[in-house]
């Protein structure tokens, strides 16, 4: 079970990104465009703050559950794992930006539906879905903290 939630949490990293992405363009092209907030707009947003709550969803599910490491890099939150830097990441760092990508992205969905002027909904929409597409840019566990992951699990 482990491995499967495993892969899938690394492929739908791919799913984020891409919406991600997608939703970014679309939010940045209405606000500078100055063009109405259609249903592809809403879309996108919805198919990437979506996207954010699976990966959390798997997320977890390794950490609490399911990942050896999870469990053993909670274990030793009492001290040990700060001196760690790979313990740290994973126990502290991944999980910490990770959440606050997914609240970012959450956040930034439901003041872009609040906004009454669809300019204003795309340019919170931007805003909020830059700052949490950066931070799930930053805390993916590639080249930058272990080149030696696989970008495709299988």
């Amino acid at each position: 079970m482990y491995s499967i939630v495993l892969a899938l949490h690394s492929w739908s990293r791919w799913l984020v990104i891409i919406f991600g992405l997608i939703a970014l363009f679309r939010a940045f092209g209405g606000w500078q465009g100055r063009k109405a907030y259609v249903g592809a707009d809403n879309g996108m947003g919805a198919a990437f703050v979506g996207s954010m709550h699976l990966q959390l969803l798997l997320g977890l599910l390794l950490y609490v559950g399911l990942s050896p490491f999870g469990l053993k890099a909670f274990a030793r939150l009492g001290g040990a794992v700060m001196k760690d830097p790979t313990g740290r990441f994973w126990a502290v760092e991944h999980l910490t930006v990770m959440v606050l990508a997914v609240v970012a992205a959450q956040v930034g969905r439901t003041l872009s539906k609040k906004a009454t002027d669809p300019v204003l909904k795309h340019k919170k929409a931007f805003t909020w879905f830059v700052v949490a597409l950066v931070l799930v840019l930053l805390m993916i566990p590639w080249g930058i903290w272990n080149p030696a992951r696989p970008l495709f699990r299988f």
